[in-house]
């Protein structure tokens, strides 16, 4: 990692993270800006449309390596290059078109009239989407060339594909009007899932069997997902449990690693079923639009529940400045301890990020 000076100290450390414990401190994500950058800059041209900016891949690496010479990766940050066709891309290959957008990706609606008629989804290794983001994986692999890493994209799975197929006003009604129907569909994308992800996974895997994944900044000892459900917002507790968790369960099965993204206050009412899958590693807590970031104690009732049950945190402290960021951090480890604990901050100045690692390495053990 030509850009990480402490990486096999870091897999160490992501390592007992993932096993719920730690080496001497909680895991901290700490980027510093540089006050020179180590190269000059290499020239960038800007993008001249959303797709382009979502596709060019020889843009998104000078992008990464400008980042590169001009940050410092402290502690267990690490670079990596992240090639998502958005968050969902799984429903392009079945079926789906993108609409790029300059801040994401939307899908378009494909299963019409209905399920019957749209038939079982299948892999087709010939599906445009499917090849091109194969291809902008393979080549940036290559353009990486060992220097940073390069992420499992974030094609996602389960309902909140069927949902983008569907459309999720109709598929509300799908599963309460054909709820047969709606967990065949489950099973298939389930299974489909895989093809797609092992494909991926056997391009960016490390020689050792390691993998990363996009936007989440996590790395594993083998195959890692961040998994999910967003459309779990408008499910019950009861339609949760049936239609979800024996999916979600199946997942964490057949991956090493998972990290669930919680998103948002709709979400929590199925926390409770969340913890009692045993196989499920982590979770990561996204507190939603205009509510106060992760550090903040009204979250602190979600994760007394993650410890409880035994599984890791992520938690991202985005708000205030430097004091304030190392007090909700240490209101954190006072509660929960050390282990399973992973603290992302934002992007700061070098003194500011060397006062967080000093408190940690002083008094969080």
């Amino acid at each position: 990692m030509r850009y990480k000076d402490n990486w096999e100290e870091t897999k160490e450390r992501f390592k007992a993270w993932w096993k719920h414990s730690s080496i001497d401190r909680p895991m901290l994500r700490l980027v510093v800006r540089r006050k020179e950058p180590t190269e000059p800059l290499e020239p960038v041209k800007p993008p001249k449309t959303p797709e382009e900016l979502h596709l060019d891949v020889e843009r998104r690496v000078k992008e990464l390596r400008n980042f590169c010479r001009a940050h410092v990766f402290l502690a267990e940050a690490f670079p990596s290059l992240d090639l998502n066709i958005g968050p969902g891309s799984m429903a392009t290959y079945l079926g789906s078109e993108p609409n790029f957008a300059w801040d994401t990706v939307w899908y378009t609606e494909c299963v019409k009239p209905d399920w019957r008629e749209w038939g079982p989804l299948t892999y087709d290794p010939d599906n445009y989407w499917w090849k091109r983001h194969l291809e902008l994986i393979l080549r940036g692999q290559e353009l990486a060339d060992g220097d940073f890493l390069v992420n499992i994209p974030d094609i996602i799975e389960s309902l909140d594909i069927l949902s983008v197929l569907r459309g999720p006003q109709q598929f509300c009604y799908d599963i309460i009007d054909q709820p047969d129907i709606i967990k065949d569909y489950i099973e298939q994308i389930d299974a489909l899932y895989f093809i797609y992800y092992d494909a991926m996974y056997n391009i960016i895997k490390g020689n050792d069997g390691s993998s990363s994944f996009t936007a989440f900044h996590i790395w594993g000892p083998g195959r890692i997902a961040k998994v999910q459900c967003d459309f779990c917002a408008l499910m019950s507790p009861k339609q949760f449990r049936e239609f979800f968790v024996p999916s979600l369960r199946q997942q964490c099965q057949k991956l090493d690693y998972t990290m669930f993204h919680l998103d948002g206050p709709d979400a929590i009412k199925h926390l409770d079923a969340l913890m009692e899958v045993e196989e499920l590693t982590a979770l990561q807590w996204t507190p939603g639009a205009g509510k106060p970031d992760g550090g903040n104690e009204l979250w602190y009732p979600i994760y007394d529940k993650v410890k409880e049950a035994g599984k890791s945190l992520w938690i991202s402290l985005d708000e205030g400045d430097t004091d304030e960021l190392i007090s909700k951090a240490d209101k954190l480890v006072k509660r929960y301890g050390s282990d399973g604990l992973y603290l992302l901050f934002p992007v700061m100045e070098e003194e500011d990020a060397l006062k967080i690692l000093a408190k940690a390495e002083r008094e969080w053990r």
